[in-house]
């Protein structure tokens, strides 16, 4: 075969890495220019080597080794640093291009969708015209472009009047619209309130950002219902086949119309591969493989769709093959006047994707099982249930998972029980955030949460993937039958795309379900919460510019500010007089509680203008009468053991409190800093109430914890710091090793977000 070169973009997706690797190991006459954009300091060369790294190159640098491997993408492979929204200009000449790049998502924001999907399509073809070069376009696509429609859906051109231009001008604009109407003043008040209830204990920087994030999330969820929505009334099912629809007609009109030539090659949902790179090797989670683990997990008791709808699943490897050969045979192809005869027997006379100078530029390719090979829904479900009965996923506890057994009920009926169960979930974690937080609340709180996000992903799939699961629709595979049986006898067999040769029951319980099993494994530890228990979680490493940051209250004593008041005023007060003096504390609680959930700083001004009248002789000389003791004697076990090993290990120790700093003086001798709240004390030592200094809480410990560090030197990444409320996940965000002890539940529920570790004392 002669040298050729070829484009290929979306290179480091998952059907573009099957693609590098399938030509440099399938085509030694190709050189591969990829496109792939820069990435944060990550150049695109940086990046297309690290593929070496990925499962995609891993059977075939078993097979010859990594140095062949590394000289192939060393030698054959260029990098064209850019992306499909701005492409640079051409200035190779090449034989081939495969276009495989494009935003997959169902539901992404309209404008992004229409940017990449059509506007990145655009500027491909004109680059290609700018650089006066006519190679043979293969344009990946999918099968389900067509829409929403019933019946044999052919491989030929769409029959829509659709004005693609004023659909991507229309796209942009709708952002503009948005965004000007998420910064209306009502809908910025809703979002501060909002915030405030989130994040007001974190502190005002806290609040902002909350409500910024609230702001560019309702921008998101207008877009993209506003893509939705605008597919739907076009008769598409969702803004990606949508604007895969919009990006054909583009290569029609401004490639195939213009006397080039392109093909067009549709996949349906495209899953692991059969046989290469390797059996089961997949790069992330697919179309229906959230769907095959929500069941696996019992979080999918039901699901929309119908039991006879055929679902059209396609190996990656069969669309790879199918593509390799068309840029194969195509480039051999080249008849002498100039025109693609494509060596397809077309001698009935039928549209069999050939191209010729009689008609249009464009070819289609459905890669699809449907017709040839169908896979009832009914018949994938038993088997994905039959698998995981044999092989169960454990939860949580450890016990296996039991799968239920679908009875395939209506959409509403499926809908109706999804909100019964969300509303019944909303309800209970309302009750719950009202609960004093306790171990027991904790586990309710993050059980109600899981559930949540359950019901989330359940309602989601069920909206974006319905179309899929109910579709009456069946994909004429004609011409791409006939391009399998013109390959060469010696054409390898292992690149065939002959579907009629896959075993469904054989690819689910032998390739595709050990594989998204094992990824979910991966998943599951990379995510999983880092430590809990009530010992030190692993051992301390020595680090001389590392801190060791405590919070007091709830941390390394298990009272608060409150109790440690309580403490002093048994301590000052006539046993006769406790009963009055208990019971004026008891009737400040629910303000102070108010206070706590409202703003510390509030609460620590509340509690230590209680002390207003104490003399600070008087103060100390309770602390050596033994106050001090039971301060010392309250240290939590844990907590001095975390200290001893923080110090052992050379790192700072750092105390952090809202209480009065008299009151933490029992405990200096454990910190190399206290930083402790200082009260106003008048020139006859009498304390007036008022503190000398804001109280050093959320984000204005945040803001000393840096100023302190940069002052001594320390290295805030190696440091590890220790609260238990949710302000103080203001100054936790800023060390490397952050852990929430024995948390209230709103630090609870952002420690697991986070992957924060979570001790229990």
């Amino acid at each position: 075969m002669k040298p050729s070169r070829f484009l290929l973009t979306g290179a480091t997706g998952f059907l573009g890495q099957a693609l590098l690797q399938a030509m440099l190991e399938s085509l030694p006459h190709v050189t591969v220019t990829v496109l792939v954009r820069a990435r944060g300091a990550q150049s695109g060369r940086d990046r297309v080597q690290r593929l070496l790294g990925k499962p995609v190159f891993a059977a075939w640098i078993d097979r010859v080794g990594i140095a062949a491997v590394r000289e192939a993408l060393s030698r054959r492979v260029e990098v064209l640093e850019g992306d499909m929204v701005d492409l640079p200009p051409l200035t190779e000449h090449y034989d081939v291009v495969i276009h495989s790049a494009s935003s997959v998502s169902f539901d992404a924001p309209i404008d992004e969708a229409f940017r990449t999907n059509v506007g990145g399509v655009e500027r491909l073809y004109d680059a290609l015209q700018e650089s006066k070069q006519d190679p043979h376009v293969i344009h990946v696509s999918t099968a389900y472009v067509r829409g929403i429609s019933k019946g044999v859906s052919q491989e030929q051109r769409l029959n829509h009047d659709v004005d693609r231009s004023a659909e991507l001008r229309s796209s942009q604009l709708a952002r503009e619209r948005v965004e000007a109407e998420s910064r209306d003043p009502e809908q910025l008040r809703r979002f501060i309130r909002t915030a405030r209830t989130q994040s007001a204990r974190i502190g005002p920087k806290a609040v902002a950002a909350s409500a910024e994030a609230a702001r560019q999330s309702y921008v998101s969820d207008r877009l993209v219902e506003f893509g939705r929505m605008r597919a739907e009334s076009l008769g598409w099912t969702d803004v990606y086949t949508f604007t895969k629809a919009m990006a054909e007609r583009v290569g029609e009109e401004e490639w195939a119309e213009k006397g080039h030539r392109v093909s067009f090659v549709r996949p349906s949902i495209i899953e692991s591969a059969l046989r290469l790179p390797a059996p089961g090797w997949l790069d992330g989670f697919k179309v229906a493989d959230p769907l095959i683990m929500a069941y696996a997990n019992g979080n999918l008791s039901e699901f929309p769709g119908h039991a006879d709808s055929v679902l059209d699943i396609i190996p990656v490897d069969h669309v790879v093959n199918v593509i390799l050969a068309l840029a194969v045979l195509g480039a051999d192809d080249q008849a002498e006047d100039g025109t693609q005869d494509g060596s397809l027997d077309g001698s009935d006379g039928t549209q069999d994707g050939r191209w010729s100078s009689e008609e249009s530029g464009a070819a289609y390719y459905h890669v699809v099982s449907g017709t040839s090979n169908p896979l009832p829904f009914h018949q994938m479900v038993r088997t994905v249930r039959e698998y995981f009965l044999d092989r169960p996923i454990p939860d949580r506890e450890g016990a296996p998972t039991h799968v239920p057994e679908w009875s395939f009920p209506n959409s509403d009926l499926v809908d109706g029980r999804i909100r019964l169960k969300e509303l019944g979930t909303r309800a209970g974690r309302r009750i719950v955030d009202r609960l004093p937080s306790s171990r027991r609340t904790r586990a309710l709180a993050s059980r109600l949460a899981r559930v949540d996000s359950g019901l989330k992903s359940l309602h989601k799939f069920a909206d974006l993937y319905r179309q899929y699961t109910t579709t009456e629709m069946i994909f004429d595979d004609t011409a791409t039958r006939r391009l399998q049986s013109r390959l060469p006898t010696d054409y390898p067999s292992d690149r065939g795309f002959d579907v009629t040769e896959i075993d469904w029951q054989r690819y689910f319980k032998d390739i595709h379900l050990p594989a998204i099993t094992a990824l979910t494994r991966s998943y599951t530890r990379s995510r999983a919460q880092p430590g809990t228990g009530h010992r030190v979680p692993e051992p301390i490493r020595s680090a001389p510019d590392a801190l060791a940051v405590f919070d007091l209250d709830g941390t390394v004593i298990s009272a608060n500010i409150v109790g440690q008041y309580v403490s002093v005023v048994r301590a000052t007060t006539p046993v006769y007089r406790w009963p009055v003096a208990m019971a004026e504390i008891a009737g400040i609680v629910p303000g102070l509680l108010r206070a706590e959930s409202r703003d510390r700083s509030e609460l620590i001004r509340m509690v230590n203008r209680r002390y207003r009248g104490f003399r600070l002789s008087e103060l100390r000389q309770v602390i050596a009468d033994g106050l001090g003791k039971r301060i010392r004697d309250s240290i939590r076990p844990q907590a001095k053991e975390l200290i001893e090993s923080h110090r052992a290990a050379g790192h700072r120790t750092v105390l952090l409190t809202g209480a009065l700093d008299v009151l933490v003086e029992p405990l200096a001798d454990l910190f190399d800093e206290v930083v402790a709240t200082r009260m106003d004390v008048t020139d006859d030592g009498v304390l007036s109430g008022f503190l000398a200094t804001p109280p050093l809480v959320d984000e204005a410990r945040a803001n000393w914890l840096q100023k302190y560090a940069e002052g001594i030197g320390a290295d805030l990444s190696t440091s590890t710091g220790y609260g238990d409320s949710l302000a103080d996940a203001a100054w936790l965000e800023l060390v490397g090793d952050p852990v929430a002890v024995t948390p209230d539940l709103g630090l609870y529920g952002l420690a697991l977000k986070k992957r924060w570790k979570v001790l229990e004392w």
